[in-house]
């Protein structure tokens, strides 16, 4: 019995798209990386522009959301840590969420990003959401299952990554 190779596969790829359906599976992961930098964008700005969020307590305050989060938390010992500092913690989570934003938009380190993303997305999962039931109808658990895809693919095209990969390949002779 012979076994035949194919041997179109990598070349292919690496030269790009050759139809309609090689085009649809190399670009399948964008819209995913722009409604995930988008949203964690938003998401950012939305708390970093409140005029409550950013505050130890009162009414949409990140103090008085971890407070009433904590008993039902997964890990209430997360919680128990951001009320040591709730308004440090919501910068931090505000601040975090931006440079995951911007880093998954413009594909700058985007795996380091996305992995950023899936950090916060089950941080927050593991401590505001942990007690939505039935466990679909939070949505930190959605969005920690969409940072993977990017974590193990980055942004292999229409990014940063991919300039400076192939700006290195172009230094090296075409080997990198």
């Amino acid at each position: 019995m012979t076994h035949g190779m194919r041997t179109d596969t990598h070349l292919d790829r690496l030269n790009g798209p050759r139809g309609w359906r090689d085009a649809a599976a190399h670009y399948a992961l964008l819209p995913l990386r722009v409604f995930l930098g988008v949203t964690f964008i938003y998401a950012s700005l939305d708390k970093l522009t409140s005029s409550s969020f950013l505050k130890s307590g009162g009414a949409g305050s990140i103090g008085d959301t971890m407070r009433a989060a904590r008993d039902s938390a997964g890990i209430p010992a997360l919680v128990d840590l951001a009320l040591k500092a709730p308004v440090g913690f919501g910068y931090g989570i505000a601040l975090g969420e931006l440079a995951v934003g911007i880093g998954t938009l413009l594909g700058l380190l985007a795996r380091l990003a996305a992995l950023g993303g899936a950090l916060i997305s089950f941080s927050l999962w593991m401590t505001v959401s942990w007690a939505t039931t039935p466990y679909y109808y939070g949505n930190d658990l959605a969005y920690l299952m969409a940072w993977i895809p990017l974590i193990l693919a980055g942004a292999p095209y229409l990014s940063v990554d991919a300039a400076w990969r192939a700006r290195r390949r172009q230094r090296s002779g075409g080997y990198s």
